[in-house]
């Protein structure tokens, strides 16, 4: 069995590549920062381990991964690189936000397309692709952030439903954790208001759960009860709230 795991050089990423390697999973490393990847290769040492380092914003880099991978057979694919940009809508450079677009949205439907295709023709395979809680709220401050993440969870959601009426073995996953303990919160210039679970957490729960066809993954009681509760308050309510839980995340 081989697995392939983007934004593996950290995080949640790196955690699922440790908890897939004790489940004798072969793995494919991907992400931006080569010295990260030859760390965790050199820390795992019962499984394949391959690393390969590129920039997934980059569209031909995605075409690319899956035309070097695909005569793997890929068992276990997980879309987790991503990032996030704070800042009011209009004051964030369009640039970067241009970049999280291509690597949140446009990377994960390119590999998420192209694998699940030969997924299918196999009839077997798991797609684990990283959301967040972000996609059920509205987010003023960290919009396109809250934005891409939707995109995904609903990506995802009717992919599920088509393969279930294929009465595909093929299975695919959102994972929509809230606050985590990873180098997130750094690279968006933020902090968390509650306490993060631990990554090691997130990723054994979320790997389990992919196994067992569940579509909607969300760890952690909280997460669950607030899931739950959003339903209640008016769109605008919710924007509000989400403004003020935002506003105080800033470092």
């Amino acid at each position: 069995m081989t697995a392939l795991i983007t934004g593996a050089s950290s995080g949640i990423g790196r955690d699922i590549a440790r908890y897939l390697a004790s489940l004798n999973y072969d793995l494919i490393l991907v992400a931006r920062r080569e010295d990260r990847l030859v760390e965790l290769k050199n820390d795992i040492k019962n499984v394949k381990v391959d690393i390969i380092a590129s920039d997934l914003s980059v569209r031909e880099n995605c075409i690319d991964l899956f035309e070097n991978t695909k005569d793997r057979n890929i068992d276990f694919l997980v879309n987790n690189a991503g990032f996030g940009a704070y800042g009011k809508f209009d004051t964030v450079p369009l640039e970067e936000e241009l970049r999280l677009i291509d690597t949140n949205i446009v990377a994960l439907h390119i590999l998420t397309k192209l694998f699940l295709k030969d997924m299918k023709k196999r009839n077997s395979g798991y797609i684990l692709n990283v959301g967040s809680a972000s996609a059920f709220l509205p987010g003023p401050t960290f919009s396109s952030y809250y934005a891409s993440k939707s995109y995904v969870v609903r990506l995802t959601q009717g992919i599920y439903e088509e393969l279930r009426r294929d009465k595909s073995n093929v299975k695919i996953s959102a994972l929509c954790p809230g606050p985590v303990k990873t180098e997130f919160n750094k690279v968006a210039n933020v902090g968390f208001a509650i306490s993060g679970l631990e990554s090691e957490y997130v990723a054994k729960y979320a790997v389990d759960n992919t196994i067992k066809g569940k579509m909607v993954i969300t760890p952690g009681k909280l997460m669950k009860m607030l899931k739950f509760l959003e339903r209640f308050p008016s769109e605008k309510m919710l924007a509000k709230i989400s403004y003020n839980i935002q506003h105080k995340r800033k470092q």
